[in-house]
């Protein structure tokens, strides 16, 4: 087309060096005859010559400027001489610019109404990429060639009309909605004429804009009304805020209670099969059940890598099957991303289950136990430990849930619902996932924060142990003890001796072995309350230091009594720090 336009311009030319020699062909031919007026002088050469000389030199200047470019790149080339002051020159660059743009205005023409791409010369600014599997053809299939996008066509403009031919191929070849184009939208005439292609160029603002947004628009709202219409992407995305990322309470808990005699078992013991069908039981006995069956039929039961002395609970996970369009969203980083969420909210939510258990126990053994008063001091301690572990699992549950979760979700939800085209959906499904990720700790730069917080989940873990041992020990001790008791009482109603000396001897000798026992317990349980002060001090601590302001005002409810503030000193924020968080505030 460029070189059309200059050959153009020098059949112009030629034309008028045609019409100069047959004016002195003429004066040839009349000799002397011819009038002084009518004849062709230097002076009258050089005022009809001025112009195509001056045309000439832009030219030639021009192609200098355009050597080696094609397409947009020599499209935005021609554009830059359009900035001069000289009106005929301008109308000259811009006839060449309508000529050179009509093949870019014909692809884009054919891009936008039919999503079609035939750019052997990879002229034009959208590029496609053939090896690319349908699966991966929105994220990675088309992409913006940036060199080739004409100066005069903004990067908001350009990045439209790369999304309405995407658009267009995703509904036809993923989404496999078989709409002609021309029924999604109404379709402009194409452009033959360079012409209308510079008087659209001209008009960028105008005509060329209302043309891109009105394709944008429809394209855009017709595919997310085949994804939330067709494939309940909507649906899908509550599915995961339901069930990988715990928000269906019910379902949640009553899985637990199911899967806790599974999952104390050693993970290279457990089968898959049989955690689905306990699945399968929780979703029939809560609100599950009144899910959609296109969403019940993706949960399913997933078990992670076992490493040596791993329990079911260590490798057990939910999982959310995925494919078709929604995968485009759902991508495997995204999936890989709600595993990882997942894992974490089930842990915290298992502590909080165990906290439930101990307190169930010190609750349902308090009673049993008040005839050994020797144990009261075991059994305060841990009853104060008890209470910390709560405090702490609850606010970090509060924390998890309505800070981190509820936040972000309602923030992810709005964007979604005001989302004009499937790229923000994406963009915003993104940003959530990288949230949470980040206020989990889940991230690279809170790793330590995340050593920290597992390693309390251990100490309670720890604790479980250490007060399943004291009951259990407990409770035989206080068996004994009565069943001692009521042989004693049965011969005495015989008439006989209670107890013998020997036998008193003895009771009394098993009873003081209990008795020893006791500081060993205590001695146990003040050792895992130093370990677990110890861990909540350091990562309250490393809360105190975050750049998050979420994570700092964390540190001040896990510690709201400034109970671990009078142990470390280090948990004591300094003059200036405490000014510069005043300041801040104010």
């Amino acid at each position: 087309s460029f070189c059309a336009a200059l050959h153009q311009e020098l059949k112009e030319y030629y034309r008028l060096l045609s019409v100069l020699h047959a004016q002195l062909q003429v004066e040839d031919d009349q000799g002397v005859n011819m009038s002084v007026d009518n004849s062709l002088t230097l002076k009258r050469l050089l005022v009809w010559t001025y112009d195509p000389k001056i045309r000439l030199k832009t030219l030639a200047a021009l192609v200098d400027y355009c050597q080696g470019r094609k397409g947009g790149e020599l499209a935005s080339a021609v554009h830059a001489y359009e900035k001069t002051g000289d009106p005929h020159m301008r109308a000259l660059i811009q006839h060449i610019l309508g000529l050179v743009s009509n093949p870019i205005l014909n692809f884009l023409y054919r891009w936008i109404y039919d999503g079609e791409l035939e750019d052997t010369y990879h002229e034009f600014f959208v590029a496609s990429d053939p090896a690319v599997k349908t699966d991966r053809l929105w994220h990675d299939k088309y992409s913006l060639r940036k060199s080739m996008i004409p100066s005069f066509i903004t990067m908001d403009q350009a990045r439209k009309v790369l999304l309405i031919g995407k658009s267009i191929n995703f509904l036809h070849q993923v989404c496999h909605d078989r709409t002609p184009p021309g029924k999604i939208m109404p379709a402009s005439k194409s452009t033959d004429s360079p012409k209308d292609a510079a008087v659209l160029f001209t008009d960028l603002e105008g005509a060329f804009q209302s043309k891109i947004d009105a394709a944008y628009f429809e394209t855009s709202k017709y595919l997310l009304d085949v994804l939330n219409k067709n494939y309940q992407l909507l649906e899908h995305l509550q599915a995961m805020r339901r069930y990988l990322l715990l928000g269906q309470g019910d379902f949640i808990r009553h899985l637990m209670d199911l899967l806790k005699p599974e999952l104390v078992r050693a993970a290279t013991t457990l089968y898959q099969h049989n955690l689905t069908g306990i699945l399968e039981t929780a979703v029939r006995a809560t609100n599950a059940q009144f899910d959609s069956p296109e969403i019940l039929k993706r949960l399913d039961v997933r078990l992670l890598e076992v490493s040596p002395g791993d329990t079911g609970w260590d490798v057990f996970s939910l999982d959310y099957h995925v494919e078709g369009p929604i995968a485009t969203v759902f991508t495997r980083e995204c999936m890989s991303h709600y595993l990882r969420v997942f894992n974490f909210l089930w842990r915290a939510k298992r502590m909080e289950y165990i906290l439930t258990d101990i307190w169930k126990g010190q609750m349902c053994n308090s009673k049993l136990l008040k005839s050994m008063p020797e144990l009261s001091g075991v059994l305060h301690q841990c009853h104060l430990l008890a209470s910390e572990m709560v405090h702490f699992i609850h606010q970090m549950q509060y924390y998890v849930t309505f800070e981190v979760l509820e936040c972000s979700w309602d923030e992810l939800w709005n964007k979604v619902l005001q989302a004009q085209d499937l790229d923000h959906i994406i963009a915003a499904h993104d940003v959530f996932l990288d949230t949470i990720i980040s206020r989990c700790l889940l991230d690279v730069n809170n790793r330590s924060l995340l050593n920290q917080l597992r390693a309390v989940f251990d100490q309670i873990i720890e604790f479980q142990n250490a007060q399943d041992t004291l009951y259990r020990s407990a409770l035989e001790e206080l068996q004994l003890r009565i069943q001692f008791e009521d042989k004693k009482r049965q011969r005495e109603e015989m008439g006989e001796w209670g107890v013998t000396a020997e036998q008193e001897a003895e009771e009394n000798r098993r009873v003081q072995e209990f008795k020893d026992t006791i500081p060993k317990m205590c001695s146990q349980l003040r050792l895992l309350t130093h370990f677990y002060q110890g861990i909540v001090q350091e990562f309250l601590r490393l809360l105190m230091t975050c750049s998050d302001e979420s994570l700092q005002f964390l540190s001040f409810r896990l510690d709201f009594n400034e109970h671990y503030k009078a142990r470390d000193p280090r948990l004591r924020p300094s003059l200036g720090a405490t000014k510069g968080r005043r300041s801040s505030n104010i």
